[in-house]
């Protein structure tokens, strides 16, 4: 398939990787690349020293072929991150997690392809007006961080579609050859892909995160943390006490400190599957097996 996405991004298929915190590492995005899809390394879990190492890596690994960074806009040190993309041209950005009125025109006059995640059409059209090329709707199946609005992906993917006229990706659930489908029909132009690349053998979270959620039941994911930022992630021990304290009303302040710091790295990169935060999306209860990055995008397009 030849469309817009793959145009824009330079790669053979319209498939893009998510750049999950604790995930999304050069060995990741560099294999998702070389198997045709557009492989992102996720900055989110990554000191600035740490991403510009990846960066390096990851073009080395490539030899020319496309790849991306992936920037929550909140991120703190978010000047530093911005200037080391910038520093060592890297030639796709996806942001999410704030607006992006202030980077993309940065981004933009560097000749870097920005790309932001919404959850909205409300939001998609804001990102057009800010001069953004590509726009990522994303349900709120998708794992990790959720946007307010709890719309799930096949019903966001036709609201933004008639909302905007940039190319749209869609992100959320999507993980077999039939949702993949799905997506193009109802007029998205590409699909980003998380939880399954997330649990595939490229990726930099640990084999113990990859087992507890390879083996996930329907059902086997909560929303949470309404109060601070939406978030999916398995249940758990840790999701059982956040789902306790919700329950009782308990204050955002009271939730900041039972989420404390690192949680999600203890869940995923350090494989503490009982106090750590497993952020999966809903999908992971159909991913069985250990795969490559290769076999996902084989899977996938056929």
């Amino acid at each position: 398939m030849e469309n817009r996405i793959c145009k824009i991004f330079g790669i053979k298929y319209p498939i893009v990787q998510g750049g999950m915190v604790w995930c999304s590492g050069w060995k990741l995005a560099s294999a998702v690349s070389k198997a045709g899809g557009l492989g992102l390394i996720g900055a989110g879990s990554m000191h600035p020293d740490n991403l510009r190492h990846h960066i390096v890596s990851c073009r080395e690994a490539l030899g020319g072929l496309p790849f991306g960074v992936n920037v929550p806009l909140l991120y703190p040190q978010i000047d530093e991150i911005m200037q080391i993309i910038i520093e060592e041209k890297v030639p796709i950005v996806f942001t999410s997690a704030g607006s992006p009125k202030k980077w993309t025109s940065v981004l933009k006059g560097q000749g870097i392809v920005v790309a932001h995640v919404v959850s909205s059409s409300l939001f998609a059209r804001k990102c057009e007006e800010a001069g953004v090329d590509v726009v990522v709707a994303e349900g709120f199946e998708a794992g990790g961080h959720n946007g307010r609005e709890e719309t799930t992906t096949f019903c966001l993917i036709p609201q933004v579609r008639a909302a905007i006229s940039i190319p749209m990706v869609a992100a959320g659930g999507v993980s077999s050859r039939a949702s993949y489908n799905a997506a193009f029909e109802l007029g998205a132009e590409g699909v980003q892909i998380g939880t399954r690349f997330a649990l595939c053998l490229e990726s930099s979270a640990h084999p113990a995160f990859k087992d507890y959620c390879r083996n996930l039941s329907e059902g086997g994911t909560k929303l949470l943390l309404r109060k601070l930022s939406p978030t999916r992630m398995a249940v758990n021990p840790f999701c059982e006490a956040v789902t306790e304290a919700e329950n009782r009303g308990a204050s955002a302040e009271e939730l900041k400190e039972l989420l404390g710091r690192s949680r999600s790295k203890r869940g995923i990169f350090e494989g503490d599957l009982q106090e750590g935060e497993l952020e999966i999306g809903q999908i992971a209860s159909m991913v069985r097996k250990p795969e490559t990055a290769a076999q996902i995008i084989e899977d996938l397009v056929g």
